[in-house]
């Protein structure tokens, strides 16, 4: 199997990058480049470590983000060495014989 750099939650909380959980299926894109001033949240006391909406919106451009996706894809792609095991569903289904149609019966 492939070696991909694998991070607990609390480690990718301060750095930045793109990380997926394969098992939950999130995407999750971490940047530190925004700072929001610290006087807002002085008012509500029991926000410690708590997390705060900021939108509903997506703000990463989705063709920045398949892009991302198809590189990380095509990086550990498995090779002729077999390095990244293939999943159950990416096994080939045999193909299925046809049987020709039968004739129709002369009158």
């Amino acid at each position: 199997m492939a070696s991909f750099r694998r991070f607990e939650i609390d480690d990718i909380l301060n750095r930045p990058g793109t990380y997926f959980n394969p098992e939950t299926e999130v995407l999750i894109v971490v940047d530190d480049s925004v700072a929001l001033d610290s006087e807002l949240f002085e008012e509500d006391p029991g926000a410690g470590g708590d997390w705060v909406l900021i939108g509903d919106e997506v703000p990463i451009d989705e063709r920045a983000r398949e892009e991302a996706v198809e590189r990380f894809e095509v990086r550990h792609h498995p090779g002729p060495s077999g390095a990244v095991a293939a999943s159950e569903d990416d096994e080939e289904e045999p193909e299925e014989e046809l049987e020709p149609d039968e004739e129709p019966e002369e009158l």
